[in-house]
């Protein structure tokens, strides 16, 4: 056999093997989780349930992201209401801590201490300060958004409610609902709101 005549051989094959692969069925979502329980392994205070999805969850996998129109609104309604507002009212903290909260992704992993203060890990999906020379682009660019949205009443409530529940407002948003789900506090929340609208943050410089 030439030289020639494995190469062509060997194309064949990959040719094949991609025909294949294109063929083979998507897992269906309940094959997925019980892979999942199959291969995660609880351990300290990361347990099982951290691999079950939630009705809204389950709905966003089921339809790829894309629920009926109607399903999708009452779904994010019932989200909205899950919102609890601080109440003293005032919804901007500090921003330096702020900052370092967004910087920071401590916390609920199997070796740290329950109970133990959590980062937001936002620069992992999120641009927040322009100094910031390392970011994820899953979520929009939030540098400048104090300054194209103000940081009034209405801004600050609606920063401080994503952060605590993004699924009231895209339903099957990838952010993770900080609030709703007790990953911070509600402290945790003001100082984010604050990092992103406060004049004075990197975020707005």
């Amino acid at each position: 056999m030439t030289k020639k005549t494995i190469c062509l051989s060997f194309g064949a094959i990959a040719v094949t093997l991609a025909a294949t692969q294109f063929s083979i069925a998507e897992p269906t979502p309940k094959e997925l989780q019980t892979v999942l329980h199959r291969d995660f392994h609880a351990k300290g205070q990361a347990k099982m349930d951290r691999v079950d999805q939630d009705p809204v969850q389950r709905v966003c996998t089921e339809t790829h992201d894309k629920p009926p129109v109607g399903l999708e609104k009452a779904l994010e309604a019932d989200q909205l209401k899950t919102i609890v507002l601080p109440a003293d009212n005032q919804l901007m903290g500090d921003w330096k801590r702020g900052q370092k909260i967004a910087a920071s992704g401590s916390g609920m992993t199997w070796s740290d201490k329950p109970g133990a203060a959590t980062g937001g890990s936002c620069y992992n999906c999120h641009q927040l300060s322009p100094a910031e020379s390392s970011y994820g682009t899953i979520g929009p660019s939030l540098t400048g958004f104090g300054k194209k949205r103000g940081h009034g009443p209405d801004a600050q409530k609606y920063v401080y409610s994503k952060i605590y529940n993004a699924k009231a407002f895209n339903l099957c948003s990838q952010m993770p609902r900080m609030g709703y789900s007790g990953t911070l506090t509600e402290q945790q929340m003001k100082d984010l709101t604050a990092y992103v609208l406060d004049p004075a943050s990197p975020v707005n410089q």
